[in-house]
Order: C-alpha cells, then structure tokens, then sequence
C-alpha cells in the first residue's frame, strides 16, 4: 500500500518553503493537503470579519497551487484534531504533519493532536516555517527565553538559518479521498462589519507585494517607515501572520539587500514576540512584568477612541485608518496605543482586543506584545517611557496629509496646522 501522510495547514498556507508540505513530498508516494475550519476560532469572542476574508482568499488562492501541482485542498469545519484523524483514518495516513506554533491555543492543539495520533498507532510530526528562527532554538546563557530584543537580535543574527524547502512538485492525492470539500463565502463564516479597503489574500497576492517591496521599498525603508503619510513601509504583515509568504524567504532576501539591516530587524522583532508567547502563553491577558497599574475603567473614552472621535487629530485619523483598511503603519500603532494607555490611562487590554478585532495582520505575539510594550508591563527595559504625541504628529505628519486623509471634517486646514485643532487630551478624562 503506497504511504500517506496527512499535511495540516494552519497558519502557513503557502507552497514555497513550507517544510512540512515538502518533507511529506518526499516521504510518502500520497499526501493529502488539508485544512480545517476550526470552530473554537470561528466561534470566539475575537474572531475578526477581516481576517477571516483575508483567510477565505488565502484557501481559495492554496486550493489553486496544490490543483496546479496535481493534488488540492481539502476542506474540513469543526475540530480540527478531530478532523484530521478522520481524514487521516480515511486514507490510511501513516503520519500527520503540521507546522508548529507558539499562542496557548496552538500548543494545546498540537499536544491533542499528538495525543490522538499515538492513541491511533500514527506519528505527528512538527516543521519549522511559522517563524525565521523556531522559537526554542535561541536560548540565554541561563536556558531561559530573551527578555530583551537586543541580545536577542544579536543571537538571532549570529545563528545559521535552515534551508528553504522547495515547493513540491509532482503531489498525489489518495484515490481512497472521496469529498474534498468546499471553501465557504467568508459571510458564511462569520458576521459583523469588515473595512471597505482590504487587501485581498493568498499567497500569490503576498508574494507580488513581496517582490515588489524588495524590488523597490526596502532600500528606503530606514528612512521613510516611519513617515505616516507615505509608502514607507512593506504591508506584508497579514502576509507573514497567515504564512501566504515565508518568513524565512523574506528574512534570506533582505539580508542580501544592501540597506535590509533595518526591515531585517522588524523580522527579528516578530520572532522576539513570538519566542516570549511561547515561554509567556497568557500573554494576552496577563501582564508579562506586572506593575500594579490602576486602570480608569472609562467605558465612554474607550469608545471615543475606537470610532475615531477623541478630538486629537493624529489619533483619530489612524483609528479611522484602522476601522478601513485593517491596517495603520506601526508608528500610528504606537501613537493611538501610547494615548489610549498613557494618556487615558485605560487597560492595555482593551486596546489590544479592538486591534485584533479589525487588523487582518492581528497577531497574539506581535499585537500583545507591542500593547505590553507601550504599556511598560512588557519588554521595554523603560517602562515609564512616554511619547509627547504632539511632537511625534508633527515629526511623522509635518504637513498633515496622513491627518487630512483621514479625517475628512479637517481637510479644508492647510499644513502641519491641522496639528494645533482638537482638544486637550486631559480635558477628555475629567473626574475619576
């Protein structure tokens, strides 16, 4: 009986250097590419209408490769443990292979899915492909996780990198797969409004903006990522977070750029966050360094600034920006999180759920991370920093394009002005 082996996509849905798809080429004459729509995410309190489009063209785009290389993408809905055995008692799957993961969630899944596997007499197998580096491989002196990124950066740019894995061709489905199964509408999916101006998902759309960003962004990006209005910076994020590009590809061809150092670090910074939630699981919800902070629990403000109406221009203009596109540059991240926590003095918590509810880049590692990290409960080795977000408006939007795209009510002033409207931020907080 020829071997087969059951590849479990979940956050990595590409064909180029995806090890997991390629060592399953290689070791087994059957391989059945599935994925399944897990309803544990489909059905939380956080799953976001965005990223679940973003997700829909993602499948849609995989289901394509995988036709093209002569197997598809089987589709499946519910647990996906569960899913997976099915599939894998189906085709007399001798092995399950996945990509592995860091959030609480995923570690959790892959230790079911382990758990399962041994109980019905078949391997799992973990491959690399989430990060640049896996997160268990850099360790301190000590044996514990980095707590702070520069050592860690110069551990990560120190050590060897794996080799890409080729995009595998030909691949053969089991004749004994009946239902391939369809790839719903993501209205089917999930309800609730989306931002108007998405972009669209898969991987041949991540790897044109990746072609394009180093073919004519990177070598300006040092110098212009942090320019609010402009196109300084790559918008490859939902990219990375849905795996429709690798990392690892995107890390290797900066590298061999003359000016990448910079972007580079960016990639460095997400495998940071990633090594941390893996050592901190709860990190979305705990403080990973706790300070006793006393939050305002000011339901009114919080949702002031989620709308985008908080009367200081360069927050509500990136909150708009948000509500959108899914997307606002990481400057304006750290603008609209260091007001809503440093100003208003509302839960990082909070601010951090409304991102993930809009973002389709929205992340546990990266978006908990950056929240903690403003809200000094993280790793910034200065908790008590703060940004006076006027000077970062004039300096990052000196003539008040970003401002005046956004907010249309304030089109009509010309320049950097556009900066001295609004209110004053304390005058928002009033009596405790």
């Amino acid at each position: 009986m020829p071997k087969t082996i059951v590849v479990l996509f979940t956050r990595d849905l590409r064909v180029h250097d995806h090890p997991a798809l390629a060592a399953a080429a290689a070791d087994a004459e059957l391989v059945v590419p599935l994925f399944v729509l897990d309803s544990t995410i489909l059905s939380s309190a956080h799953v976001s209408p965005n990223r679940v489009c973003f997700l829909v063209d993602s499948l849609r785009d995989l289901r394509r490769s995988l036709r093209s290389r002569g197997a598809t993408l089987v589709i499946r809905a519910g647990d996906p443990v569960e899913e997976a055995i099915r599939v894998a008692d189906a085709t007399a799957a001798s092995a399950v292979y996945v990509s592995a993961d860091v959030t609480a969630y995923a570690t959790r899944r892959e230790r079911r899915l382990a758990a399962a596997c041994q109980f019905t007499g078949r391997q799992l197998v973990c491959f690399p492909g989430v990060t640049v580096i896996p997160p268990a491989d850099l360790r301190t002196h000590a044996g514990g996780h980095y707590r702070v990124f520069t050592p860690y950066w110069r551990a990560w740019r120190s050590r060897p990198w794996r080799s890409m894995a080729a995009a595998p061709l030909p691949l053969r489905l089991p004749p004994s797969l009946h239902r391939v199964g369809t790839i719903p509408a993501a209205t089917q999916l999930v309800a609730g409004p989306r931002s108007a101006r998405l972009r669209r998902g898969g991987e041949g759309e991540g790897r044109a903006r990746m072609e394009n960003w180093l073919r004519s962004g990177i070598e300006r990006y040092e110098q212009t990522h942090d320019d609010l209005a402009g196109t300084g910076t790559s918008h490859l994020g939902a990219d990375l977070h849905f795996g429709c590009i690798s990392p690892l590809e995107l890390a290797v061809r900066s590298a061999a750029s003359e000016a990448g150092e910079a972007f580079l670090r960016q990639l460095c910074w997400r495998d940071f966050h990633h090594q941390v939630t893996q050592a901190f699981p709860a990190i979305s919800s705990r403080d990973y360094r706790p300070r006793d902070h006393r939050w305002r629990h000011r339901p009114d403000l919080l949702e002031l600034w989620k709308l985008g109406r908080t009367g200081v221009p360069i927050v509500d203009a990136a909150m708009r920006q948000l509500r959108a596109e899914g997307w606002m540059p990481n400057r304006a991240r750290l603008i609209t999180a260091t007001f809503l926590v440093k100003t208003l003095g509302i839960d990082w918590r909070e601010g951090a759920s409304h991102f993930l509810d809009w973002l389709c880049d929205g992340d546990i590692a990266n978006n908990s991370g950056n929240w903690q990290w403003v809200a000094g409960t993280g790793n910034d080795t200065r908790p008590n920093r703060r940004f006076n977000l006027m000077r970062q408006a004039r300096r990052f939007d000196p003539e008040g394009a970003y401002v005046r795209r956004h907010v249309p009510e304030l089109r009509a002033i010309a320049g950097g002005a556009v900066h001295d409207l609004g209110v004053n931020p304390v005058s928002l907080i009033g009596p405790e």
